[in-house]
C-alpha cells in the first residue's frame, strides 16, 4: 500500500534535500490568493492542491498566466469549487510564471530487481515521442549524474537554444543526487516525480512534484 502526498508536502519534503523550486504560497481563499500573488508578482499560476489530488491538469484544476489580482480571484474560486469530496482537505497553490523553452523531467522509481532507481530526461510535449532517457539504480554518484546528462540522445537541446544560454548540467546533476539522498534518507519513497523541470536561464527549475510513499 502506499499513499501520494500533496504537492505542496512533496515539494516542502524534497526543498530539504536542495531540489530548486519557485517561491510559491498555499492558500484557502481567494483574498489570501490574491495578496500572495501580489507578493510573489504576476504572472502566476494556480492549481487546486490535496493529499488526494495527483492529476491536476488532466481534471482542469490548473490555471496559468493570471496577470492581475482580479484574475487570481477568479481562477482560486473556480478551483476551489472544483473541489470534490474525494479529494479532501485543499487548498490553492499560488506561484510566479516560470518561463523556459525547454523541459526536463527527473524522478525516482522502484525496480523489482534493482530497487530504487534515479531517471533523467527530456520533459515537455516531446517526453513520449522522443522516449529519450536515462536511468541508473541509486545511489548515485556526481560521475553518475554527469554521465547520465550525457546518455541523452538529444543533446542539441541541452547547449544554447533559441536564444537561451546552456543547460547548467552541474545544476541539474544537483538535483539528481538530490533525489537519490531524498530516496536513500527516506526508505518509505516509493517514486518521486519532478515534471516539468523548466530550464529558466540555464537552470533547473521545478515546478510540480509528486511524492509517493508507503502507507
Amino acid at each position: 500500500m502506499s499513499r501520494t502526498l500533496s504537492e505542496a508536502a512533496s515539494k516542502e519534503l524534497l526543498a530539504t534535500y536542495g531540489v530548486p523550486f519557485a517561491p510559491e504560497r498555499l492558500v484557502t481563499d481567494p483574498e489570501e490568493a490574491a495578496a500572495a500573488a501580489t507578493e510573489l508578482g504576476f504572472p502566476v499560476a494556480a492549481k487546486l492542491c490535496g493529499d488526494h489530488i495527483a492529476h491536476k491538469t488532466e481534471r482542469g484544476l490548473v490555471r496559468l498566466g493570471l496577470r492581475d489580482a482580479d484574475a487570481v480571484r477568479e481562477a482560486t474560486a473556480a478551483l476551489l469549487a472544483a473541489a470534490t469530496p474525494e479529494d479532501g482537505a485543499t487548498g490553492v497553490l499560488v506561484a510566479p510564471m516560470v518561463s523556459g523553452s525547454r523541459e526536463l523531467i527527473a524522478g525516482v522509481s522502484s525496480d523489482p530487481q534493482f530497487g530504487p532507481t534515479i531517471l533523467v530526461g527530456v520533459g515537455g510535449v516531446l517526453a513520449e515521442a522522443l522516449g529519450d532517457v536515462a536511468v541508473r539504480p541509486a545511489p548515485i554518484s556526481e560521475v553518475d549524474a554527469a554521465e547520465m546528462l550525457e546518455q541523452l540522445r538529444t543533446q542539441d537541446l541541452l547547449g544554447e537554444f533559441r536564444g537561451e544560454p546552456p543547460v547548467d548540467r552541474d545544476a541539474v546533476a544537483k538535483v539528481l543526487l538530490a533525489l537519490s539522498e531524498a530516496v536513500q534518507g527516506r526508505p518509505e519513497i516509493r517514486s518521486i516525480d519532478l515534471n516539468p523541470l523548466i530550464i529558466d536561464r540555464g537552470a533547473p527549475v521545478a515546478v510540480d512534484a509528486l511524492v509517493e510513499v508507503a502507507a
